[in-house]
């Protein structure tokens, strides 16, 4: 399964939601976003390539009723359990207290900034923003992808820069 990550898009604070994201995304399975949307319209339109869940964002006001949108997921892939959170103050706080149970991998957001790394045993990515990339606008960021086969998930970031004019996967 192969999965599209982002987080912290921040619409309609900046213009609008990059078509090189959906481009990116083209092929996906399922598409999680680490919150801070801001607005329902940019999981709408990540829907028109895939299902889509989300955590909830500080600045997601007004997303509470929108069943795609949790305070956290927890999302079982092929024996691989994948939380889904916005904020992340690991290991300050234990990840069974964040997801109510052991995961395998975390995605999470809000410091804008892309990256992967690997703790405990547990795989956490961090997709960035594509559209305030470590908090600076007027220019693409990134988004990540998850592939989980065979019981193993591995991860990889995409500068939206070198999304452009790539043909869907």
């Amino acid at each position: 399964m192969k999965i599209g990550l982002l987080a912290d898009t921040h619409i309609p604070q900046v213009p609008g939601l990059p078509g090189a994201v959906l481009q990116a995304f083209q092929g996906v399975d399922l598409i999680l976003h680490a919150g801070d949307v801001y607005h329902s319209t940019v999981l709408d339109q990540l829907e028109t390539v895939a299902p889509v869940l989300t955590a909830w964002g500080n600045g997601d006001l007004g997303l509470e009723s929108d069943s795609r949108v949790k305070l956290a997921q927890v999302v079982p892939v092929d024996g691989i359990r994948i939380g889904v959170v916005h904020c992340l103050t690991y290991p300050q706080l234990p990840l069974e207290k964040v997801f109510g149970d052991k995961v395998d991998v975390v995605v999470f957001g809000n410091s804008h900034l892309a990256s992967i790394s690997t703790r405990d045993g547990v795989l956490f990515v961090n997709p960035g923003s594509p559209t305030l990339p470590n908090y600076v606008g007027g220019r693409l960021g990134t988004v990540g992808f998850l592939e989980v086969e065979h019981g193993r998930a591995r991860a990889w970031l995409l500068p939206l820069s070198d999304a452009e004019g790539v043909p869907p996967a």
